[in-house]
């Protein structure tokens, strides 16, 4: 299907943050809680809840654990609260805390209050997690050096602290490391009602003059993401200073994202191709994800986490457990003739005696 692999490929709908764009970020993240006053509230209402009793207590907040796809603020919020608990910020991905001597230093330096986020936390190493075990738990790490008859325990006491785990599987988490965090809450995708504030917020902070058929044009197209409005915003303001007077109106942010390749629906290439696969190759499914995959030239985890999840949330796809089936809106979407194939029934999927 792709004549090359898309490993790698920047796209403008992804939610996963881009090195490059992490400062630009930062200038539109929202710093406390008073001013993430759009979207998810009862995440909201409860983290000011539990900051302020710990506050009142003089107590470090229980560790916190985020769950949702990419983009939709756990980076964020993790900044947000350090900023209210007035504790340093420390930011570390799963993957990348590969020895537990790293963890040991890391959890070492941190002083009382100190926020460690980690994200992607459903990917650290198995031994690393559990010396987070302890750590979470009674502020202790104990490990052992030497080996045979000169082995010897070592326990070093650490700072009361506060872990902020974000991770878009948490069906991946073990169970010891998922009970140890006090505070779990999942993000889930913004209205267009949402976005469109956030959009206009952003325009505010970057100084670009839009008008609200603009801002309902991008938000409409943002995937329910704030991480994607936001970059839809800034590539739309590049095509409106060079191919318009630099305000972004109906007209121009649509004639801005056709031309990046960004339907009405938020879908791009990889989207479509992702269907077009499902239907032509596999008939509307079912299929599984490794599959596509293949066919794609892409990484089936990210499908999984990239792709799958925002067309599921719209219907365009279902999974069961025979794999991957295209919707009627799918079919409708892409303009295809034909029907697609019926859901498998419960009873279909009952072993044979």
């Amino acid at each position: 299907m792709a004549d090359e692999s898309m490993e790698g490929r920047r796209r403008l709908v992804s939610a996963q943050a881009e090195d490059d764009e992490r400062s630009a970020m930062v200038a539109l993240r929202p710093q406390t809680l008073d001013e993430y006053d759009v979207g998810q509230e009862r995440i909201i209402e409860g983290l000011r809840v539990a900051i302020r009793a710990a506050r009142q207590r003089g107590e470090v907040l229980d560790h916190v654990l985020l769950d949702g796809p990419p983009g939709l603020g756990k980076t964020t919020l993790a900044h947000i609260i350090a900023n209210e608990m007035g504790g340093d910020f420390q930011q570390h991905s799963g993957p990348a805390l590969e020895r537990a001597s790293d963890l040991v230093g890391i959890l070492t330096n941190l002083d009382r209050g100190d926020i460690m986020f980690v994200d992607e936390i459903h990917r650290l190493p198995r031994v690393v997690e559990e010396y987070l075990y302890s750590a979470m738990e009674d502020f202790r790490i104990d490990f052992v050096v030497d080996s045979g008859p000169y082995a010897n325990n070592i326990s070093l006491d650490l700072e009361p602290f506060t872990l902020v785990g974000a991770t878009t599987r948490a069906g991946l988490l073990t169970p010891p490391l998922r009970n140890r965090f006090g505070i779990f809450h999942h993000l889930d995708f913004y209205t267009p009602e949402q976005l469109q504030k956030i959009v206009r917020r952003s325009a505010l902070i970057l100084d670009v003059d839009l008008t609200d058929g603009g801002a309902e044009q991008i938000a409409r197209r943002a995937r329910g993401t704030a991480r994607v409005v936001n970059r839809l915003l800034r590539r739309v303001r590049d095509y409106a200073q060079i191919m318009g007077d630099g305000r972004i109106t109906d007209e121009i942010a649509q004639e801005a994202l056709e031309a990046l390749g960004v339907d009405e629906q938020g879908l791009d290439d990889l989207d479509r191709k992702y269907l077009r696969a499902l239907i032509d190759y596999y008939q509307g499914g079912p299929a599984g994800v490794n599959a596509l995959a293949a066919t794609l030239g892409e990484d089936s985890d990210t499908l999984e986490d990239v792709v799958e999840p925002y067309l599921l949330k719209i219907g365009f796809v279902i999974r069961t457990p025979r794999g991957r089936m295209a919707t009627k809106r799918a079919y409708a979407h892409l303009g295809i003739d034909g029907r697609p194939p019926e859901p498998p029934s419960p009873q279909s999927n009952l072993p044979l005696q």
